[in-house]
């Protein structure tokens, strides 16, 4: 057997007609969303910055959280914002934290580097507003985002960074650079220094925050490579990692698993912060 070589770049990073019902995405998480944020207890449009898209959404459990679980969505880095993606909240929310969603500008606006920075600035302020433990989460290039957060040269303040206890990066994308040869780079804008500077494979991890990349066995190959890639990386530096492939998932029903309080998601990710 010869070994897999990717020849086509855009369709190893395409979802959309790789999935059958591609299509429906994301229109299908619009009305869900809608009725989240109509029927939970929140505090919508925090502005944690100057920006017209520097906002973060904040819903709230009964009582005092447990501490904040924070959600950056994907899209690219180029497309969507905090709206699509309220109904995520409700499995963190059902076992007692709150959850911060934010929007950031996107490129070609601002760099890949900049959002980093902005991601870092809603979590600061969202921080600022929650005590307790911090869970990042993210998906796609929102997993990148939360895992560019939890490398040594992170944006957050120190006493935020100390406040991190777990980061989970759902269908991540940790290695930049084959961003190069696809037609995305058009909006991107990468070159391979600023590909290489933005890789959290390329960096070395905070100490004492646990990682835990989490995948669709029905993704795009690369998804899958891209996630085992980061966990075994910062594994031998030192980190508590896990790369999780859950089966019969796609790109895009993937994060559904954060919508069920007890599912083996949540549970893997917030158990043990609980526990303290």
């Amino acid at each position: 057997m010869y070994p897999h070589v990717v020849t086509d770049w855009d369709d190893a990073y395409e979802n959309g007609r790789n999935i059958p019902g591609g299509s429906n995405y994301p229109a299908a998480w619009v009305e869900p969303s809608t009725g989240f944020r109509e029927a939970t207890p929140s505090r919508l449009d925090i502005a944690y910055g100057e920006g017209a898209r520097h906002r973060y959404d904040l819903f709230l459990p009964e009582g005092t959280p447990k501490g904040l679980f924070v959600f950056i969505h994907g899209g690219y880095w180029v497309a969507l914002d905090k709206s699509f993606w309220s109904h995520l909240a409700a499995g963190p929310v059902a076992r007692g934290w709150a959850v911060a969603m934010p929007s950031y500008d996107l490129c070609p606006d601002v760099s890949i580097a900049r959002i980093t920075e902005l991601v870092g600035a809603a979590v600061t302020h969202a921080a600022g507003e929650i005590a307790g433990p911090i869970v990042l989460s993210g998906h796609s290039a929102g997993g990148h985002l939360v895992t560019a957060l939890m490398c040594e040269d992170t944006p957050l303040p120190a006493d935020v960074a100390g406040r991190l206890a777990h980061v989970l990066s759902i269908s991540g994308l940790h290695d930049l650079r084959p961003m190069l040869k696809t037609t995305r780079n058009e909006l991107l804008k990468l070159d391979m220094a600023s590909a290489e500077a933005g890789s959290p494979a390329l960096k070395r991890p905070l100490p004492g925050v646990q990682l835990t990349t989490w995948v669709g066995g029905g993704e795009r190959q690369e998804f899958l490579r891209q996630s085992a890639l980061l966990s075994n990386i910062w594994h031998g530096l030192g980190c508590v990692t896990q790369d999780v492939v859950d089966p019969d998932r796609h790109h895009f029903n993937v994060i559904d698993g954060l919508m069920d309080p007890e599912g083996p998601m949540l549970r893997t990710v917030l158990e043990a912060v609980e526990k303290g």
